[in-house]
Formats: structure tokens, sequence, C-alpha cells
């Protein structure tokens, strides 16, 4: 019990905590597990604080119309029947759109991927204890959830930052993929994206009953 409340005290909880986690050092992943049922505030700016909430229905009201858009534009695209996947210069596949719920898999299955890979390597690393900055990256993409896991608020990925992310990796489809079908792709990803991101916040906020 005095050691939870001892490590409770390593931080001034009325100021920003951004800027102290990085201070913590070789406590800073002990303290980062001891969860508290209290709002954090991570930045004095109001601005940059209010970028880093989000209510969880903004997620399917921005990602949502996106998803049916590309959907529909991809299936009457292919449907066109004048889309190749050419694999050597005198040999290509045409794709139908028959094909089109299975690239809408294999961005989803991508997209899970992606995120265990995130997860499991960058949101779950153990930031060197002598690296102020990366404690404090740590800290802003994943740490500050698990210190305040009720946190209604930033439970979902705020659309403005997820632009970045969505929008990466669309470009980088699109770039080593024929456009039409890159997209294909991209779109199953990001319904799985907004699927998980639902799921996630349900798991922590929706009290779902045993069984």
């Amino acid at each position: 019990g005095n050691w939870c409340v001892s490590l409770q005290d390593l931080v001034d909880w009325r100021k920003p905590l951004a800027w102290q986690v990085g201070h913590l050092r070789e406590k800073y992943d002990a303290w980062v597990h001891q969860p508290v049922d209290r709002p954090i505030r991570l930045f004095g700016n109001p601005f940059l604080e209010a970028s880093t909430k989000t209510s969880w229905y903004w997620v399917p009201v921005v990602w949502i119309p996106v998803v049916l858009y590309f959907t529909w534009h991809c299936y009457t695209t292919l449907a066109k029947g004048t889309t190749k996947l050419e694999l050597t210069s005198d040999f290509s596949i045409p794709i139908h759109e028959h094909f089109f719920p299975l690239l809408f898999l294999l961005g989803w299955f991508l997209w899970s991927l992606v995120e265990y890979c995130i997860h499991r390597f960058v949101f779950h690393m153990k930031p060197p204890a002598h690296n102020y900055y990366l404690i404090t990256l740590h800290f802003l993409l994943h740490g500050q959830h698990h210190k305040s896991p009720f946190d209604g608020s930033r439970l979902v990925f705020p659309p403005g930052l997820a632009s970045l992310m969505v929008g990466g990796f669309y470009l980088f489809l699109c770039s080593t993929l024929p456009v039409i079908i890159g997209t294909s792709v991209f779109v199953g990803g990001l319904c799985g994206y907004v699927v998980y991101d639902m799921i996630h916040y349900y798991l922590h906020y929706g009290s779902p009953k045993r069984g």
C-alpha cells in the first residue's frame, strides 16, 4: 500500500504530466503500470490538450462515410472490367468486382497485423530508463492509457491524428499496387480499424457481461 502511494507521489498531479514522466527514469515502468481512476492532464496548452481527447462516436462519424464511399467507388470501378494486375510485360490477371471482398479482407488482415506489431513493439516497449524523450513518447502514445484506463475521452484515436496514419497507409498501398486495387485493400484496413477501436472502447467502458 505504502509503495503504491509513494509511486503516485512521484509526479505533481496538479501540473501537466507529459513533461514530468521522463524524469521518473527507472521508476517509470512501475509507475505507469499502477493505474489510477482519475483524469489525466497531459499538456498545459488548452488546444494541445483538447487535441488528445475525443468522444468514441467521432470514430464512426468520421470514418464510416469514407469506408462506404470507397467501397462503392472500388466495386463500381472494378465492375467496368478494365482493371488488370500486370505481373510481367506480357502476362496480366484481370481483376473483376468478384475479387473485391478478397481484397477487402486482405486489407482487414493487414490492419490487424500492423496493429499487433505497433502494440507489441511500440506501445508495450519498455523505454530505456536514461532516455527522457523515449519515455515521454511512450507515455503520450500509450502509457497514459495504462495509467488512466477509465478515461473515456482517450480510449479511441482522435480522427485528426488518425488521419496521418490512415493517409500513410493509403499512400503506401497505392504506390505498391495499382491504385484501384490498393484502394480496395485500404478500405478493408480502414473498416478493420473502425471495428477494432469500437471493440476497444466497449471492452473498457461498455461493462460487457461475463459469457
